[in-house]
């Protein structure tokens, strides 16, 4: 208890570090060099010069090659600060790339310069994930300045490529270097959460993206007998699928509130003809399904070919299905111990009621359920991510930081 009070204190005192290090990291935008940027270098090059002036007994970087990006690799950083027991690490994960601005005239400040008002610090990065990335430090940093060693490891997982996928990031660190992380291990990532911090999410829906193509006939639009509109034969694919989907994947899981059964939505629709004129012969669509749990992904796919064979041949057409995204999430136990310090931890801080949730979307913690480690997403956030004008919380930075600490003090 007195261990907990005292690192509290020092979190409170860290107020002008976060100022500073958010400062520092929106200045360097760290956008993927497979959407135009230069990759996380910069980024990784100020935070190994902050960690290198602290106190961790490992301190290394695992650079994935790739030819795209500024000295041709994508760092990652390991930073692991001893507990009392070696064999077991809690690792805090953060991601330093970012998602380009997109439109600045929808900015009210420059986003890769960092604007204090208030509470709220603005820039490209500020809540996702500079926060969470902050917070780890922070409680590291504390452990460090008192002298306190945890049970267990307390270790800094800031990693490279989430935005697109992770390839360069978490992907080739299980592939390539699995010896980075042990048996015992359990990981805490504060990259998803909700503005009353009580989110602690523990599982997530199977994602699956899919691609139709169309295959109709072109001709005028005066004269739709001479061709097979693909626009059309979409549409009522569209339909089909809405309604088989819907009906047969139809189970609920409170877990996942409020979107509590699996999802199956049309989105993106690519360009047809140019002109208002002319028939398409050629149509494609996606559809971003977000399958629950209890499904496999494999038996969406199975009805989905089904249906897809039903409408050729109605409308004597060819349809292309691709997968570009087919992603399975194994969730963590609920009942897991590490689960309910995340949620005692959090209710200590904000006086909350926290619970463990499922959620649609993805997270770089899926890899690491995938592979067996207990992971538990966590943090309290605005919901800012992608947003024009991102900003986080001075406030939710430093007690984030606080939850991260009861939660290393308390491991077992």
């Amino acid at each position: 208890m007195q261990d907990e009070k005292q690192i509290f204190s020092k979190i409170d005192g860290y107020k002008d570090l976060v100022v500073e290090m958010q400062t520092r990291m929106i200045a360097c935008p760290a956008v993927s060099p497979h959407n135009g940027g230069d990759g996380e270098d910069a980024k990784a090059q100020y935070l190994l010069g902050l960690l290198k002036t602290m106190k961790f007994d490992e301190l290394y970087v695992i650079n994935i090659k790739d030819p795209k990006a500024k000295n041709g690799v994508r760092p990652n950083i390991v930073a692991k600060y001893y507990g009392q027991d070696k064999t077991k690490t809690l690792w805090v994960m953060a991601h330093m790339d970012i998602v380009p601005p997109g439109d600045l005239a929808l900015w009210k400040t420059d986003p890769f310069k960092a604007v204090v008002k208030g509470d709220k610090i603005y820039g490209r990065g500020a809540e996702d994930n500079h926060q969470g990335l902050v917070s780890g430090v922070l409680t590291v940093k504390a452990m460090m300045d008192l002298g306190i060693r945890p049970p267990c490891n307390y270790a800094l997982l800031i990693n490279a490529d989430e935005e697109l996928g992770s390839e360069y990031g978490v992907v080739a660190l299980l592939k390539k270097h699995k010896k980075t992380f042990a048996k015992n291990d359990v990981f805490l990532v504060p990259d998803g959460g909700n503005p009353n911090g009580t989110m602690v999410e523990i599982a997530e829906k199977n994602m699956l993206w899919l691609k139709f193509t169309v295959y109709g006939k072109q001709t005028h639009a005066s004269m739709p007998k001479c061709g097979i509109n693909a626009s059309r034969v979409s549409s009522h694919l569209i339909l089909k699928l809405d309604e088989a989907l819907h009906k047969k994947f139809n189970k609920k899981d409170s877990l996942f509130a409020p979107e509590v059964t699996s999802t199956f939505e049309p989105t993106k629709r690519e360009a047809n003809v140019p002109n208002v004129n002319t028939i398409p012969g050629t149509d494609v669509f996606y559809l971003d399904c977000r399958v629950l749990p209890c499904y496999k992904n494999a038996d969406v796919l199975k009805e989905v070919a089904r249906i897809v064979k039903a409408v050729e041949k109605q409308f004597k057409v060819k349809i292309k299905v691709e997968t570009p995204i087919n992603d399975t999430s194994l969730p963590t136990d609920k009942k897991d111990p590490f689960v309910n310090l995340v949620v005692k931890s959090a209710k200590a801080v904000y006086k909350n009621q926290p619970k463990p949730m499922g959620v649609g979307g993805g997270s770089v913690a899926a890899y690491f359920r995938n592979a067996g480690y207990p992971a538990v997403v966590f943090s309290k956030l605005f919901d800012m991510a992608h947003q024009p004008n991102e900003y986080s919380s001075i406030k939710n930075t430093l007690g984030d930081a606080k939850v991260f600490a009861l939660v290393a003090l308390n491991m077992k």
